[in-house]
């Protein structure tokens, strides 16, 4: 197989030649062809299939009420005891509706509410506890605001839940392969779906991740679960891939991927990024406490904006947002 990587770019002076990137604010005159076992080679947009250029440029419908013509913020809302960063912080009710109108009024666009941690090492959470967790949350938000909600969840039953409550897509880090039957059940609700990459259960991911090659490896993983999510009648439209930075991959293994983030448009659907104060940015950072990883989740999300991705998921709303506007600014 071929892929091509669009070599990203935000230049107000665009060539004549350029093609718009995922019908956003970036452009390409050039791809990077790279094939297992080959070298890889630089070419013109006239040299990659019409096909592949078809999936590269097409603009990306509109998800949970969302355009993707301009990058959007998903705010982090962690109702748990153990989350890495904000564990126990928003658990309560009241907590977590006061953080969503905060997160709201600081430039969140959609909201992911999740009620079991998948950090490195973290245990499964019983599925009716997760249910108690979430769903007054959900609901509570719903009242208060129209912010699309996200619900991160891999288990069919919780989704179901969420979508009771008021939540408007799902968003699932084992991308259908924990609980099958929510793909059954997102397709039921017509709603939107985030399939991410993972390599293993939260508890044993970081053990020895090992791939050939990350970049294609993660991007042949990605493709198979979309298909296995149309074959459950979700649309490729109402897909978003995430490739999963720190879910079962090393500091490497993470620079790698987002080296290469601007691949992922070739699977015809948004990207979102998450890697909002996660470990290898507190390694190269110097900041062990996740809290005080604000300034390297900012850069990261800013290089994820220069590669195209339609949607940064972050704690961090206010500096984000306030970056966010001033990159796009000047760009």
């Amino acid at each position: 197989m071929v892929y091509y990587r669009p070599i990203a770019m935000t230049d107000p002076h665009r060539p004549a030649a350029a093609k718009t990137l995922a019908g956003g604010w970036c452009w390409f005159t050039h791809a990077q062809r790279l094939e297992r076992g080959q070298p890889s080679r630089l070419v013109a947009v006239a040299e990659i299939p019409e096909g592949v250029l078809n999936r590269l440029t097409s603009s990306r419908a509109p998800i949970a009420g969302l355009d993707m013509l301009a990058p959007k913020i998903m705010g982090i809302l962690n109702v748990t005891p153990d989350s890495f960063s904000d564990g126990g912080l928003f658990n309560a009710p009241d907590a977590a509706l006061a953080q969503a109108r905060t997160m709201v009024a600081d430039g969140a666009d959609i909201l992911d509410i999740g009620g079991e941690s998948t950090r490195p090492g973290a245990a499964t959470v019983d599925v009716d506890e997760e249910i108690a967790r979430i769903a007054p949350v959900i609901a509570a938000i719903r009242m208060d605001s129209d912010t699309p909600i996200s619900i991160d969840t891999r288990k069919a039953r919780v989704a179901q839940a969420a979508f009771a409550a008021g939540a408007s897509m799902v968003n699932d880090v084992s991308a259908f392969t924990y609980d099958p039957e929510i793909a059954r059940v997102t397709a039921g609700a017509g709603a939107p779906c985030c399939l991410m990459h993972a390599m293993g259960e939260p508890a044993t991911m970081q053990d020895a991740p090992t791939y050939g090659d990350v970049t294609l490896d993660v991007y042949d993983a990605l493709e198979e679960r979309i298909n296995t999510a149309e074959a459950a009648g979700i649309g490729r439209h109402q897909i978003i891939v995430d490739p999963g930075i720190g879910f079962g991959k090393t500091q490497d293994h993470n620079l790698t991927l987002l080296k290469n983030l601007s691949i992922f448009h070739g699977l015809g659907c948004a990207i979102l990024l998450g890697a909002s104060r996660k470990r290898f940015i507190g390694t190269l950072g110097n900041a062990p406490d996740a809290r005080d990883r604000t300034a390297g989740s900012v850069a990261i999300a800013l290089h994820g904006i220069g590669q195209g991705m339609q949607i940064l998921r972050v704690h961090d709303t206010f500096a984000t947002r306030q970056a966010m506007s001033l990159h796009m600014a000047v760009n």
